[in-house]
Formats: structure tokens, sequence, C-alpha cells
């Protein structure tokens, strides 16, 4: 009889343990969100992140729906990507990637600073003058045309980059550029991107008014 009533006894002891753990993590304050720590932010204010988090102090971290705020933390515009997680005891931890400019796109009067997506981070009255300007049709995530405008932006060396005044490209297959010295490079369609800004260093070098590397393997210099 001893013997089944201390069983019972640790059973109960045991389920009341679970239970006090039970509570401590999913409904008490002890193991609440104390901070929210903000991650690879530069030009978002960690305030804004927060805010945007909606995450009440307190609140049980175990409760805290990481998809939900992540999914509100990426509605702020100049946010590319942002992964949410728990910190133990008391710390949600957000880590963002913020989109970066990569082109600069006239709005009436005004400048449209986008990503290489193609997304608008912010307008500035006055354009950086080391981002070119993107002359397509459709300025617009998920155009062809600008994507392969974009695609080509990319591909350029960090030296290269803010020699260019403009990327031209009326269609996916024929993106040009123009150099801020006058010079026009004729970029072509999206293959072997990596190749051909190889390629396009070294003809630099060279003086010519027109670079055609649209074909790496046969490349012409005007």
């Amino acid at each position: 009889m001893n013997g089944m009533w201390r069983s019972g006894f640790l059973a109960l002891l045991a389920a009341g343990v679970v239970g006090v753990a039970a509570w401590l993590v999913f409904f008490s304050s002890v193991l609440g969100v104390r901070e929210v720590q903000v991650v690879g932010n530069f030009a978002v204010p960690a305030q804004q992140i927060r805010q945007a988090a909606g995450v009440a102090e307190g609140r049980p971290l175990a409760t805290v729906d990481v998809a939900e705020v992540r999914s509100r933390v990426m509605a702020i515009r100049q946010v590319e990507s942002a992964a949410v997680s728990r910190g133990w005891p008391g710390t949600l931890v957000v880590r963002v990637v913020e989109r970066e400019p990569v082109a600069v796109v006239p709005v009436g009067g005004r400048s449209a600073l986008v990503d290489r997506y193609g997304m608008v981070t912010e307008i500035k009255d006055v354009a950086p003058p080391t981002l070119p300007v993107l002359r397509v049709s459709r300025p617009q995530p998920g155009d062809p045309s600008a994507a392969a405008a974009l695609a080509a932006i990319g591909a350029l060396p960090e030296g290269l980059a803010p020699r260019v005044a403009e990327v031209l490209a009326p269609s996916p297959e024929n993106v040009s550029l123009r150099l801020k010295d006058g010079r026009r490079v004729v970029w072509g369609g999206g293959d072997r991107p990596a190749d051909k800004a190889r390629i396009l260093v070294t003809l630099l070098e060279r003086p010519a008014d027109t670079y055609d590397v649209s074909s790496p393997d046969v490349v012409t210099v005007k």
C-alpha cells in the first residue's frame, strides 16, 4: 500500500512540476519578451522594425508567432528578407536584409531608387550620382526587360558599375549601357553575364566608341 501511495504521490508531484513549467513557459511573463533585438539594419531604424513586429513586452516568448512577426516586418518597403527567432529566456531576435538600390527610375521630376528586383526602396528629389538610370518601358518588378537590365547592372564589377550613366532595355535581349564618358556597350541578352563583365573590363582599356559583348566568344570594338 505504501508503494502505491508513494507512486501516486510521485506521479502527482511530477504532474505538478509539468504544470508549473507549462504555466511559466506559455502563460507567465517570467519567460516573457524583454527585448526585441534587431540585427542587420542600416537604413531602416530599429524602432521602426520593432513597431512593425508588434510584440508586446512581457508576452510569453513561447507564444509569439514568429511567422506572423516576419510577415509584418517584411511589409516594410526597404526590407528584402527577414528571419525571426527566439533567444531564451526573453529575447526575440529579428534579422533583416535591407534592399540595396542599384538603379534610378525618373518619376515625375523625382528619382525612384530600385533594387535588383525592381522594387522601389525610396524616392529622392536628387538621384545619387553613383547609380545608373534605368531606361525601360515598364520599370516594375516582374517586367522581363527591367529584369534583364537589372541583371546586367548586377553583373558589373564594383569598380565599373559607378561609371555607368544609364542602362537601356527596349527588350530583354537588347540591353545596352551608356557610360558617363559617352561610350556605349552592347550587352545583349541575359546569357553569360559573368563572361560579358569580365571581357568588358578588358575591352574598356582600348579607346573606342562602342563595345559589343553580346556574344562573348566574338566581341567587337568600334
